[in-house]
């Protein structure tokens, strides 16, 4: 306690004014410190101790050895402040973005997630939710304009289609994504498929209408197929496994790029047809989708049959 009582008395008393006034430059300067230091940290009298506070920036002095200065120089080296640079580090929302990605990574968009990966999947979704930096994401509709890229989605319905890549040689799945207009107030839903020789695509257009905050009402008015697109030529390969054996496709070859050419014919023949559209008049044909989390390069919402969409921003990092 002697200790402790010594270094307050220290501490908080500043030199006589007329010492300070007497003395040389740098020990008024070094006065002022002293006495700045016991403003900006004050000291417990019940323990003794500093009471520290947070400070934004770090500094630390830079003075030279020389307390007189250099030789030959009157007035002393003056000290200079350096800032160091704060330390980085991600936000908790942007660290549970960063473990949400690793989950996703190699899910296929949900459908080859275990029920063990799903579970760490919606509690990490649910913290995301606690943590919205966008609480009304209708009242911040640009901040919804763009094309979302689908990440994950618990939407059993869609697990059918995404499976059909499973099967050798037909058509996958390579792109679900979701592009939206606050100003025409349209929603855009896309599925593009990939197959031996063409790619095409499915899209429904729909408007929306702003219900609450978070919840958006959505009535689709058209079905589009697109027009195939013809793809590269196909290199057939010597085998391919079926049914746990390998197959030697080397006596097929011929026929095989026999049939390529013909169907590549019909594919550059169906090309030059616009695009077909599907009105959609039924009046039932409408959803609604609440979004929960939105920030600048990630998306979560849920639909009115529970399910759950993450959607990723085109462009953003968070897809590499």
């Amino acid at each position: 306690m002697a200790s402790a009582a010594s270094w307050n008395t220290f501490t908080l008393n500043a030199p006589p004014a007329a010492a300070v006034a007497a003395g040389p430059p740098h020990v008024r300067r070094s006065s002022l410190a002293l006495t700045a230091l016991r403003l900006r940290s004050p000291i417990s009298r019940s323990s003794g101790r500093f009471l520290s506070y947070p400070a934004p920036i770090r500094t630390r002095a830079v003075v030279d050895d020389d307390e007189w200065g250099k030789e030959g120089n009157g007035e002393p080296e003056s000290g200079v402040a350096v800032v160091e640079p704060p330390v980085e580090e991600l936000s908790e929302a942007g660290e549970l973005k960063r473990k949400l990605m690793d989950l996703l990574s190699g899910t296929d968009r949900g459908l080859k997630a275990s029920s063990e990966t799903r579970a760490e999947i919606v509690e990490l979704i649910t913290q995301l939710e606690a943590k919205n930096p966008t609480p009304a994401p209708t009242d911040a509709l640009p901040l919804l304009n763009g094309k979302w890229i689908l990440a994950y989605t618990s939407f059993s319905q869609l697990f059918p289609l995404l499976g059909s890549g499973r099967l050798p040689q037909l058509v996958k799945v390579d792109e679900i994504c979701q592009t939206i207009d606050s100003e025409s107030f349209t929603v855009q839903n896309s599925v593009k498929f990939a197959g031996p020789l063409a790619t095409t695509s499915v899209t429904t257009n729909a408007k929306f209408e702003v219900r609450s905050p978070k919840r958006v009402q959505i009535k689709f008015e058209e079905g589009i197929i697109g027009t195939p697109q013809l793809t590269d030529d196909i290199v057939v390969p010597d085998k391919v496994e079926f049914l746990g054996q390998n197959v030697d496709l080397s006596p097929f070859k011929g026929v095989i790029s026999s049939i390529q050419n013909a169907a590549s014919s019909v594919v550059r023949t169906i090309s030059g047809q616009p695009p077909l559209k599907i009105p959609i008049n039924n009046t039932n044909a409408q959803s609604w989708l609440l979004t929960t989390y939105l920030d600048e390069e990630l998306r979560i919402s849920r639909s009115d049959g529970g399910s759950v969409f993450v959607l990723i921003k085109e462009g953003s990092p968070l897809l590499n």
